[in-house]
């Protein structure tokens, strides 16, 4: 894969988990990293210095995602630190706790702020920093595809608006070279799963079994997708949804 070295990333979501492990992929591959956090500001600073720590360039800049004025307040933070971008990844993201009979229109609502509305204008204000040939790539789910799990529909149905809302973004940026793609994770090993995740030996084998490859996925399995997509090596991919389930799909 190419280098991605003189490249600006803004990965939102950037300091736990899935965000966290492609904000250091990315900047292991020399992009200087803008890392998004919600409301985790140590766990930011903490993913900054482990990118400075390999010999990387990372800032933080923080921004409540999901209300009224966030895309631009956190282009105003990113426009302090640099002058453009060239790799824009949405992946923050939020579930929920409640199934179909009992989730509430509040955290309905708030689950389409955060997972659909958000990227949405945080792309249409990017749009103008991104130069051309720049990439955007949106975390999504394998539950957008399948219903393996009918107690998140909220959620999936959000991302699934943010997977169509790929294939209309590749068309309206890609005259500029810029690409458009969505990555959907399965069942991944992350902080946020490890309390179902990591209960028992039967919780584990059971989410392994969903995976054709018999295993629970680890951040490093969608960093490293994304870090291609972010590559010269992908830029004749664009418009795609890429299934990063480990054939859970198949």
């Amino acid at each position: 894969m190419g280098t991605l070295t003189g490249r600006t990333a803004l990965v939102t979501g950037g300091s736990r988990g899935i965000g966290r492990g492609i904000a250091e992929r990315l900047g292991r591959d020399g992009a200087t990293v803008a890392v998004h956090y919600g409301s985790n500001e140590a766990a930011a600073k903490e993913t900054v210095a482990a990118i400075e720590a390999e010999g990387g360039s990372a800032f933080a800049i923080g921004q409540e995602l999901g209300v009224p004025g966030d895309a631009a307040a956190l282009w105003e933070a990113f426009d302090r630190r640099a002058d453009g971008l060239d790799i824009l990844v949405n992946n923050a993201g939020i579930g929920a706790a409640n199934g179909f009979g009992t989730i509430e229109e509040a955290e309905y609502d708030r689950i389409f702020a955060v997972n659909t509305k958000a990227p949405f204008f945080l792309a249409q204000s990017g749009a103008e920093r991104l130069r051309d040939g720049g990439r955007v790539i949106n975390i999504s789910t394998g539950l957008s595809r399948a219903a393996l799990m009918p107690d998140t529909i909220a959620y999936a149905m959000a991302k699934g608006a943010l997977d169509v809302f790929t294939k209309y973004l590749s068309k309206v940026v890609g005259s500029r070279g810029i690409t458009v793609n969505t990555v959907s994770p399965g069942i991944v090993d992350t902080d946020i799963n490890a309390d179902w995740l990591r209960a028992s030996d039967e919780a584990w084998e059971q989410a392994a079994a969903f995976s054709a490859l018999g295993k629970v996925g680890t951040v490093s399995d969608i960093a490293d997708v994304v870090a291609f997509l972010a590559s010269d090596d992908a830029r004749w991919v664009t418009g795609h949804w890429i299934d990063a389930t480990g054939g859970s799909l198949a």
